[in-house]
């Protein structure tokens, strides 16, 4: 490279940090897939409703409907940012954190690895939650409630320093939910294509009855309106019953933290871009996949909640399964008014859906580190493929890690740290929108995001963070801290990477990213990347300042 160009070691810098040889992989991702395989792998996050709707309804109360709504459509404003920065990369995989990490690593080495990291801690523990939830249906479908064999539990560690309460812990529900794990690794151990067959298969047997619980209360008289009046959130009593509350500072914190656990289910249909490198015709099947998946999206976490608030009311979000989760399945059943037979059925069905989400979960994130490493963020080994190429040394890592997470006593409290985290990402990338526009004027973009829709994502990052700050806390006193750690954990491991085992060199392919007709893309953002992260820092701590709690 000529002198006086630019890298990604900083502004003004003059070499290049980038090897100019790497052994090429034996295998590589291949180009099998249309929008519609992505569509299916998509479809699986309607099916997160089931993951935190008892618990968002259970902390807000009657408002639940409208957080999911609000968090939903904020959500799809934001998918099209994802669309246009990642028609810009049509060779890479791993999804829309990948793609925005380009835009910041220029400005920073260590800030393209943090929203890689944030975005695969945040989504990686699907499977964990979601073999958890699906282990838990399934024991209690055959056993009661007092059966042995689903009361016994054996405590490993104390984890109360981080939240009350909060253990490793191993139980019927870890050893069923790692079983129900390993069959979704055996089926993605053949390659992405193969996997997306059986999840169109499997979507369009489960998401019928997810859709008919959404609609059969509004034809039969079951949806009560009573049930969403006084339209207020939840407040607790000195006792610690919840109460209808008012839209004071304590409401506004408790539809902060509803809409932080919701945006864990709304928002990661983003995954549909994950397969840009897969696809055959990367710039039509991309916004075809994001747009299609954000309308069923919208559809379910529409009719979904607003039939459960109004089946359930307030006694019903009582109830202590509902807020864990392991008796959402069987409201839903009576919902529809299924007597034992067809409950079962209907039980049956939605851990399968439960499973088609673990299968979404596992595809997208393995990828995400499989390109981390492939870049050089992440360590060397997850870049490794099999024959199928299907990233299997990053699906070992997903599946070892989330046995670890599957220990863990409270998965209402793993989905506030893994969606706290997740806010962090968001952020970073739709920031990048605009930093890509900046650098990169000339581009080829198969979709061109329309400017006012860029700006309001950008916007709607700032929103996530002052809702990751106002709501963290809520449900748990350490959870924002925790979160935060967590994020900061990449840094050691990207400095591992980078200057033991690269020797402070990138890949050379990572090179052709931030190049253009054979030169170094020049930065011309100037100052306000690092205005932007100072504004988002204090963005979060406004939002902390905000939080008030009914004591």
């Amino acid at each position: 490279m000529q002198a006086g160009t630019q890298s990604v070691l900083g502004v003004g810098d003059s070499a290049p940090a980038l090897a100019a040889t790497q052994e090429t992989p034996s295998y590589s991702l291949q180009r099998s897939l249309n929008w519609t395989h992505a569509f299916w792998f998509a479809a699986g996050t309607p099916v997160l409703v089931l993951f935190s709707i008892g618990a968002v309804a259970s902390a807000v109360g009657n408002i639940s409907p409208l957080v999911w709504i609000v968090s939903m459509f904020i959500g799809f404003i934001q998918c099209f940012t994802y669309a246009e920065i990642s028609g810009l990369f049509p060779n890479k995989s791993g999804g829309a954190s990948v793609y925005g990490a380009i835009a910041w690593v220029r400005y920073g080495k260590v800030l393209g690895p943090i929203s890689v990291w944030a975005n695969w801690f945040s989504w990686s523990p699907v499977l964990a939650v979601g073999s958890g939830l699906a282990a838990g249906y399934v024991l209690q479908m055959l056993f009661p409630a007092d059966a042995a064999i689903r009361t016994w539990s054996v405590t490993l560690v104390d984890l109360s320093f981080i939240k009350t309460g909060l253990l490793l812990r191993i139980n019927s529900t870890f050893l069923l939910g790692l079983f129900l794990m390993l069959i979704v690794f055996a089926i993605q151990h053949r390659g992405v294509l193969k996997a997306a067959k059986v999840q169109m298969i499997v979507a369009v047997a489960v998401l019928m009855p997810l859709f008919l619980i959404g609609v059969v209360p509004l034809f039969t008289g079951d949806l009560h309106t009573d049930s969403f009046l006084p339209f207020v959130p939840f407040e607790h009593d000195a006792s610690g019953q919840p109460i209808p509350g008012a839209w004071n500072m304590v409401g506004y914190t408790t539809f902060a933290a509803g809409l932080l656990l919701a945006a864990w289910s709304t928002y990661p249909f983003e995954t549909a871009v994950c397969y840009v490198r897969e696809f055959k015709n990367p710039g039509y099947d991309t916004v075809r996949a994001l747009v299609y998946s954000g309308l069923l999206c919208i559809l379910f976490y529409t009719i979904v909640p607003i039939s459960f608030q109004g089946y359930l009311g307030l006694d019903g979000l009582l109830d202590p399964g509902i807020y864990d989760g392991t008796g959402v399945g069987r409201f839903m059943a009576q919902m529809v008014g299924a007597g034992p037979i067809l409950a079962n059925i209907i039980m049956t069905m939605l851990i399968l859906s439960v499973c088609l989400v673990i299968m979404t979960a596992m595809a997208g994130s393995s990828r995400t580190l499989y390109q981390g490493a492939h870049d050089g963020w992440l360590p060397k080994y997850l870049s490794r493929l099999n024959s199928h190429g299907a990233p299997v040394a990053a699906m070992w890592t997903d599946l070892i890690f989330n046995a670890f997470l599957l220990m863990l006593s409270d998965y209402v409290f793993l989905i506030v740290l893994a969606n706290t985290t997740y806010m962090i990402f968001v952020f970073l990338n739709l920031q990048a929108g605009w930093l890509h526009r900046m650098d990169r004027p000339n581009a080829p973009r198969p979709y061109r995001c329309p400017n006012w829709l860029l700006w309001v994502g950008g916007i709607c990052g700032y929103l996530n963070l002052l809702i990751m700050g106002w709501g963290a806390d809520f449900w748990g006193e350490r959870a924002l801290l925790t979160s935060l750690l967590i994020t900061a954990g990449i840094i050691p491991i990207f400095l591992f990477r980078h200057y033991v085992t690269d020797r402070g060199r990138f890949p050379d392919w990572m090179q052709a990213d931030l190049m253009e007709d054979g030169r170094m893309i020049k930065k011309r953002a100037g100052i306000l990347p690092y205005v932007v992260l100072v504004t988002g820092g204090l963005t979060i701590y406004v939002g902390h300042l905000l939080a008030t709690y009914q004591m």
